[in-house]
């Protein structure tokens, strides 16, 4: 066959018209039959609920008031909660005082340069995340309060971080999140520490993970585990280091005793 030379083809079948919309008198019937079916009904509802009997409203008084009409007297007045009963006026006070104590064979890490009288900056807390200015924007936008820490040191090698991160109170989410937020990669392998954790006791969600070793030529080998809880605003976080295994019981018994703190 030439390139030049044509198929003739079936000619296509004609489209199908389509059903036109009735149009004159016929209209005018349809509307007014659909009118009188609506009107109809509507009629018969109207007298099947005039049939009735009417239906009683609820009364409009309570029998007494939910809260006293007026004080009470000062001698029938709850006092208030013992300050150690108190969540707020420990929160509210030095925030350095709800650090765990410093276990005995433990000393202060005087190395540790994020801390400054045991307080930390937020952009000192920035700058341990790969997107500083995005973790430093986050922080200021969650309305970071305050950080308290501590570091300390047992022997040559072993090290211990605690950080107590408090949001202002009237973001009730905030240290939920940002814990929520730092356990929820905890998983992974290449940056967390690749298991799912265990729960800390009494904590809610809080978790504490014992991360694989770590080994490099020419270095010892690099173990860590790591705490990530809250309460109320504050996010509470917890690090071991180590040249030397750890076992789950020193990063437990750590953050229970600091949840107990908290």
């Amino acid at each position: 066959m030439e390139p030049n030379d044509t198929i003739s083809e079936a000619p296509a079948p004609p489209p199908t018209p389509a059903r036109p919309r009735p149009r004159g008198r016929t209209a005018l019937l349809i509307a007014a039959a659909a009118l009188l079916g609506v009107s109809g009904g509507t009629a018969v509802g109207y007298g099947i609920q005039a049939q009735r009997p009417p239906t009683p409203l609820p009364a409009l008084s309570q029998t007494e008031l939910a809260y006293p009409a007026k004080a009470l007297p000062a001698d029938k007045t709850p006092a208030p909660l013992p300050a150690s009963q108190d969540r707020r006026v420990r929160t509210d006070g030095d925030l350095r005082k709800l650090l765990v104590d410093r276990p005995a064979g433990w000393s202060d890490d005087e190395e540790a340069d994020w801390l400054d009288d045991g307080w930390m900056t937020v952009g000192s807390l920035a700058r341990e995340f790969k997107n500083e200015a995005h973790m430093f924007e986050y922080f200021i936008e969650s309305d970071v309060r305050r950080i308290a820490g501590a570091a300390w040191r047992k022997g040559e090698h072993r090290e211990a971080e605690i950080r107590l991160v408090q949001f202002s109170s009237g973001v009730d989410t905030a240290a939920a999140d940002f814990a929520d937020g730092q356990r929820s990669y905890m998983s992974a392998s290449e940056n967390g520490a690749g298991n799912e954790g265990d729960a800390v006791e009494g904590s809610g969600s809080g978790r504490y993970y014992v991360y694989g070793v770590e080994r490099k030529p020419g270095y010892e080998p690099f173990y860590r585990a790591r705490a990530v809880m809250h309460r109320g605003d504050i996010m509470i976080e917890i690090n071991l280091y180590d040249t030397r295994p750890i076992s789950k019981k020193d990063i437990r018994t750590l953050a229970e005793r600091q949840l107990e703190r908290v």
